[in-house]
């Protein structure tokens, strides 16, 4: 299936353009955050969607969309491309080959595509942002999913220095493998603990990040007992639909300080809009956050 550069080029009207790639792209708040930052720097430029299917060819294709024509500037990668695209780039970001996904591509000035990671810039960012008080060396960090996020996630808060990382995933073998990648040579752990036990897990732990798509919409919920949990700690789930899902509403209720996946998706936006647009990196602000929320609703 091609997909619609058609649509997407009357859209941009010769202005220069960025996009949001994925299967399905419909829900995407993507054009939402981008378009706010170009109307409020009053940038002639355009940010849009594109539906692309899962498989080599449509990806391909995308990416050749992208060296030839003039007015694109990259795109942004979601489910499921974010780790299909290594191999066709021209150059992956030291960072992104590390953590073995892409998000952003960016066109150089010679017309070659570079695969660029944001998640993980835009996971501590927000976490920074909305929780404070949250000092990544206290204590340990629980990590629940070992997909693509993950991974971002994982080697952010290795970065970060928490000194123990606790992984847990439905598919032990995923969390295995995630946790030998991300594996500091300091002598800092990555426990791998059976799904199972993810209540347990959270004892003496100083945060608590789930990167699975449990409690989305739609999605079965996550279940999870927090009594484990320390009362300082801090709960962020990077879901954003809903946007207080019901992990981080038990979270709140029990006095946990919380930050939901809308942050993140602020955040991890930043790099790429200035990188297209050519101007410096933007910033999240409340006004952002309510354009981006829409009826997701906004604190």
């Amino acid at each position: 299936m091609t997909p619609d550069f058609a649509t997407l080029l009357a859209a941009a009207q010769n202005r220069p353009f960025a996009f949001i790639v994925g299967w399905p792209v419909e829900h995407s708040r993507s054009p939402l955050i981008h378009g706010f930052w170009l109307k409020e720097r009053g940038i002639v430029g355009h940010y849009g969607r594109l539906a692309v299917a899962p498989g080599g060819e449509a990806l391909r294709a995308t990416l050749d969309f992208i060296r030839k024509t003039p007015h694109a500037r990259g795109c942004n990668l979601t489910l499921p491309h974010k780790i299909d695209v290594l191999g066709m780039l021209d150059r992956i970001e030291p960072g992104a080959a590390r953590i073995g996904a892409v998000n952003t591509i960016v066109k150089r000035a010679d017309g070659t595509l570079e695969g660029r990671n944001t998640d993980a810039f835009g996971f501590i960012a927000a976490l920074r942002a909305g929780a404070k008080a949250w000092r990544p060396k206290a204590a340990p960090a629980v990590v629940l999913g070992a997909g693509g996020a993950a991974r971002a996630v994982c080697h952010a808060l290795i970065d970060a220095g928490v000194p123990e990382l606790r992984l847990l995933n439905r598919t032990r073998q995923s969390a295995i493998d995630l946790g030998a990648q991300v594996t500091p040579k300091d002598g800092r752990t990555v426990v791998i603990d059976s799904w199972d036990r993810r209540a347990a897990a959270l004892a003496g732990a100083g945060l608590l990040v789930n990167t699975t798509s449990l409690g989305m919409k739609g999605a079965p919920p996550l279940e999870i007992e927090l009594a484990a949990l320390p009362k300082k700690a801090v709960v962020n789930d990077i879901v954003y639909v809903p946007l207080e899902t019901p992990l981080l509403a038990a979270a709140r209720a029990r006095g946990n300080a919380t930050v939901d996946g809308l942050d993140m998706l602020l955040h991890q936006a930043r790099p790429g809009f200035g990188a297209w647009f050519d101007v410096a990196m933007p910033e999240v602000t409340s006004a952002l956050r309510r354009a981006a929320a829409g009826d997701l609703g906004a604190r």
